[in-house]
């Protein structure tokens, strides 16, 4: 029983596969609040660039 515990102390596997699972959530997390900003700018200037070709167009 104590060689058991004194490999599981020793084995860092489940460390480094949490290690990565919270990198890969922290990454995900950012990538869709990119996301969310960039879509929201973006509509924000297409409304604007459509307004203005439609004010030019209007004489």
């Amino acid at each position: 029983m104590m060689k058991f515990i004194q490999n599981f102390r020793k084995d860092e596997a489940g460390a480094v596969t949490v290690d990565w699972v919270v990198l890969t959530a922290a990454v995900v997390g950012l990538a869709i609040a990119a996301y969310s900003t960039i879509e929201t700018n973006a509509s924000a200037l297409i409304t604007a660039a459509g307004g203005a070709v439609a004010a030019e167009n209007d004489f």
